[in-house]
């Protein structure tokens, strides 16, 4: 039972984004790093992105029944109860945001509320409704790192709104790529993804571009003198990379949804040389 409640949290979105949330936690810290309030911060971060995640199972369970992927989980085949989950999304958001007022700043307990209602709320809505779902989505995949950022340095500064652009436009072409290698489970579920509503080819074209806005948006920190050279050297190579990818998926040949799911997998690598490189932005040259 412990497993299928740890699992309704989505642990991989956790960690993804706790990922971001010390890499942005480290650059804030410019080398002198507080190790418990990195703790708490990310313990606090946990669990709020944990309760959102339980509050959107719950939301979608009806969507979920209709989607090969998600049909196995525990609210669809009633493992757990709907009344069950609210309680225990409650009790992990309440958790959650203790944690942060007690240990952080009225800036991360701020961003961690626009984070949830984003995803909650206005993600919940808009995904239903409209291919513009995946843009909202995107701010609330965007705070963990700002609210990391600002539990260190305890300000919003140009730093941190270059963290959060950053993050929005690394998302649009992870969750195009999602979309494409999965359309048809959205289909089914009557989700209006850009894939499903206006084709393939108009997905990958959204994805080039916001794949070129990434890679400006990555040398931004550096341009403006909030990171070194290291991080510039090493986001512009696999940010460009990236992007070289995502042209290919141009090619005569190419099997659009075996290119997507390359793409997705190329994402999340993205991501994880972005944050080391974020993390040590501050203190390399």
């Amino acid at each position: 039972m412990f497993k299928t409640y740890y699992n309704l949290t989505k642990p991989g979105i956790i960690y993804g984004n706790d990922l971001t949330a010390a890499a942005g936690f480290l650059l804030a810290s410019k080398g002198h790093v507080d190790w418990l309030l990195l703790a708490a911060t990310l313990l606090g971060i946990s669990l709020v992105i944990a309760s959102a995640c339980v509050f959107n199972n719950y939301l979608d369970r009806g969507i979920d029944e209709r989607m090969k992927r998600t049909s196995k989980r525990a609210l669809v085949t009633g493992e757990i109860s709907p009344q069950n989950a609210l309680v225990y999304a409650s009790i992990l958001g309440i958790a959650g945001f203790w944690i942060l007022a007690f240990f952080t700043n009225i800036l991360v307990i701020a961003i961690g509320f626009i984070g949830i209602i984003d995803y909650v709320v206005l993600y919940g809505i808009s995904k239903r409704r409209s291919t513009f779902g995946t843009i909202v989505g995107s701010i609330s995949g965007a705070t963990p790192v700002v609210a990391g950022y600002c539990a260190a340095s305890g300000q919003f500064d140009a730093s941190a709104l270059i963290l959060f652009l950053i993050m929005v436009v690394w998302q649009m072409p992870h969750f195009y790529a999602i979309a494409m290698y999965r359309a048809q489970d959205y289909a089914s579920a009557g989700i209006p993804v850009l894939p499903v509503v206006k084709g393939m080819r108009q997905a990958k074209i959204q994805i080039v571009i916001y794949t070129g806005l990434f890679v400006l948006a990555c040398q931004a920190l550096s341009v403006f003198g909030h990171a070194g050279n290291v991080y510039r050297g090493m986001t512009l190579a696999i940010s460009a990379w990236w992007l070289c990818m995502g042209i290919m998926g141009f090619q005569k040949d190419t099997d659009d949804k075996r290119w997507a799911r390359k793409m997705f997998f190329v994402s999340l690598a993205v991501v994880l040389v972005l944050s080391i490189a974020i993390a040590l932005g501050s203190t390399l040259p």
